[in-house]
């Protein structure tokens, strides 16, 4: 790390972020007036990007010269997608009826092709936001918002390092992120409260949504425990083991590619950790079809939120939060963006007739992820909070495919 900093040692360094994320989570859960009050309009996530942004902004750490980012992009991030992905249960999606998947796809289409459309609608009053291909050009900090919005942090980060996109422009998306999201997360628990007037006006049917709740109480009942140590090993050498194998596939094709094809370097392809990223989703789709997606039930969605979380606070040291008031343009494009994908939800659910649960859970399990999915699932019921988990990491699972590929579209836009 850099002599200039305060502190220049990574052990150190990573001790100070630990503290502030234990700080943040032990206060949000606060039952003090106080920090109930500050975490309903500061999100806690935020303040795990924001915190460690300042200790970089000040020089208590220099956030590039430190590695801490580089271990936990490349080991904690992967185990983190595993872990995720381990108990995706594409069955139980699908049992809970064409409409719910429907809702959730469109959800995911609205973000794909609403970058594109809000990079060009913006460009007409700011044409500068086009063009250009550097580590700070627009689409690039744009793919990243892609894969929050798609599938989470994890796939954000994976967005971040596959386009390479620099930190100036980043932490100015981390921003638009937390703000525009959580302004729609708001709208959409103002129409929880209004459910049965709007079903009732559109004429959706719900029954499927009453034997919902009592088949989700049901599992959770019979499968949630607490964990073992060997539980908690078992975990970790499921993540960790897909990781190393992860690496050793993309230490031979990333190298293969560039060799023998080079015209693929468009697309990705000749990039390590692109294919560390692809092969781990992967694999982990595929033991969500084996007995080892019962990991699960010992926490396994925990740990990789704890892996997850200290790769936001890595993140963090990376963004100089002096520049993100520079530009409120970002501010509309992401306004724009989620127009798009709201005004997409919209339609959908009113052609095919859908109930707002299903339009609201799967539009907040693109947008807001595990951490928010189960928010508003239980503003309709408590008991379908699970089922807001469950879509949202089926976003996990296509959040590395789908972001990538609005990724694609954004630099077509602004070539």
């Amino acid at each position: 790390m850099s002599t200039s900093a305060m502190v220049s040692n990574d052990a150190t360094a990573l001790g100070i972020l630990a503290v502030i994320l234990g700080f943040v989570f032990y206060t949000s859960s606060s039952t003090h007036p106080f920090w109930q009050k500050f975490y309903k309009y500061i999100p806690a996530l935020l303040l795990c990007y924001f915190l460690p942004s300042l200790l970089n902004t000040f020089g208590v750490i220099d956030g590039h010269s430190s590695q801490l980012y580089f271990v936990a992009s490349r080991y904690l991030l992967p185990a983190c997608l595993v872990l995720l992905i381990l108990s995706v249960d594409l069955k139980a999606i699908l049992s809970l009826g064409p409409k719910a998947v429907i809702m959730f796809l469109t959800g995911t289409l609205g973000i794909v092709i609403g970058g594109p459309i809000a990079l060009m609608t913006v460009s007409i009053i700011d044409p500068s936001l086009i063009g250009g291909n550097g580590p700070d050009a627009v689409w690039r900090g744009m793919t990243t918002l892609a894969g929050s919005w798609i599938g989470g942090g994890a796939n954000q980060a994976a967005m971040k390092e596959i386009y390479e996109v620099g930190g100036e422009i980043f932490s100015v998306m981390v921003t638009v992120d937390v703000i525009v999201a959580n302004i729609w997360m708001a709208v959409l628990l103002f129409m929880a409260s209004k459910a049965k007037e709007i079903d009732a006006r559109t004429g959706a049917d719900t029954t499927a949504i009453e034997a919902l709740k009592q088949k989700v109480e049901k599992y959770h009942a019979e499968n949630s425990r607490i964990p073992s140590l060997r539980d908690i090993m078992l975990i970790v050498a499921v993540g960790f083991g897909v990781t190393g194998f992860a690496h050793f596939a993309a230490d031979f094709l990333g190298p293969f590619f560039e060799a023998h094809y080079p015209w693929t370097e468009d697309y990705s392809l000749t990039s390590k950790f692109f294919w560390l990223v692809v092969i781990v989703t992967t694999v982990g789709l595929g033991l969500s079809f084996t007995p080892v997606r019962h990991l699960e039930a010992s926490g396994a969605s925990k740990i990789a939120s704890a892996f997850l979380y200290i790769l936001v606070a890595t993140i963090g040291l990376h963004m100089d939060v002096s520049k993100i008031m520079d530009t409120p343009i970002y501010f509309l494009v992401g306004i724009v963006w989620m127009l798009v994908h709201a005004g997409l939800m919209l339609l959908v659910a009113k052609l095919i007739k859908a109930p707002l649960f299903y339009m609201a859970v799967g539009s907040q399990a693109n947008v807001g992820g595990a951490a928010s999915a189960p928010v508003v699932a239980a503003a309709f019921h408590p008991a379908l909070a699970p089922v807001g988990v469950l879509l949202a990491v089926f976003g996990y699972a296509l959040g590395t495919y789908m972001a990538w590929l609005c990724g694609q579209l954004l630099q077509i836009v602004a070539a």
